[in-house]
């Protein structure tokens, strides 16, 4: 069996850590601009932004937390260790995400109707300073988010809000050149769209990780074939490839090979494995070498459930 490796994120999980109390710090300062900012100016494209920005500090308060779980060794109980709490709080931040767009556009109804008068000139003041915090904390986090669904979960907020900021700044500078403002709800609808979309893609990647559905991107006949071309590789079958975490892959399953010495079967298995993190950056593996025959159609062998004798 292949060792388990920890995960790969394009900087240390430590680092990680350190800039993500920077970005909840920074976001929080926003907030308070923006709330205080909305109340004043009577915007709701600017509160709606505030209150994403909510769900923003959770998110990264939350993303804070996984990253030190899934620094923790696996043990007896958890032996796997936490990398599945990454995923849970990821989860988590995309169904925030999803409540934070039904209230924006629950708000944004109401004011069609009779669009209140907005200060325009203040809400655009505000939206640029939340610009260029929300550009601070893209910066910090944008490495992390490439290998890390919780990362990416939170940087998603931070994209959302950053989107949401600018979408601001053009409704404060329309109303202050159109006097329309029915601009700032229909805003508001926009950024709320933003916003769903990157819970949508949260919650599609998370869900696949919880079901253990073949990771995206992996072609599991492609990779079956390829196992049956290793010199010694009679066939595959009882194959189950998952991912423990996105970016963290695990595969089972069974090679038959013709009957031979351990040695030589060793030396089978390691080519196997050679392959599997060379070509399908699978680094897990469980694999069950047997010489008996088997059903050449069952690749992907159904697992039926087992009850406890006694």
């Amino acid at each position: 069996m292949a060792d388990l490796p920890s995960a790969a994120p394009a900087v240390s999980l430590t680092e990680a850590g350190q800039r993500l109390r920077w970005a909840v710090l920074l976001t929080a300062l926003i907030l308070v601009a923006e709330v205080a900012g909305g109340i004043l100016a009577n915007s709701l494209a600017l509160l709606s932004d505030a209150g994403h920005l909510f769900t923003d500090i959770a998110a990264l308060g939350l993303s804070l937390f996984a990253v030190r779980q899934v620094q923790r060794p696996s043990d007896r109980r958890m032996t796997f260790g936490y990398h599945r709490v990454g995923i849970l709080v990821a989860l988590f931040n995309a169904v925030t995400l999803v409540g934070i767009t039904a209230a924006i556009f629950w708000g944004a109804a109401q004011r069609f109707g009779d669009p209140p008068e907005v200060e325009g000139g203040l809400t655009l003041a505000v939206a640029v300073v939340g610009l260029i915090v929300n550009g601070v904390v893209m910066a910090l986090l944008w490495g992390e988010q490439r290998a890390n669904l919780t990362l990416r979960s939170a940087f998603l907020h931070v994209i959302g809000d950053a989107l949401g900021s600018l979408a601001v700044i053009v409704s404060g500078a329309v109303i202050l050149a159109t006097g329309w403002f029915w601009f700032d709800p229909a805003t508001s609808v926009f950024i709320g769209l933003i916003i769903a979309f990157g819970a949508w893609s949260i919650l599609r990647e998370g869900l696949s990780v919880l079901v253990e559905a073949a990771p995206a991107g992996l072609n599991v006949d492609e990779m079956a074939a390829a196992l049956a071309r290793v010199p010694g590789v009679r066939d595959v079958h009882d194959l189950h490839v998952w991912s423990i975490a996105p970016g963290l892959r695990a595969l089972s399953c069974h090679v038959r090979m013709d009957d031979r010495p351990i040695s030589e079967g060793d030396r089978i298995l390691g080519r196997v494995n050679e392959l599997l993190a060379a070509r399908f950056a699978i680094a897990h593996s469980t694999i069950q070498m047997e010489t008996a025959e088997c059903d050449p159609e069952a690749l992907c062998c159904s697992v039926p459930p087992v009850g406890r004798r006694g």
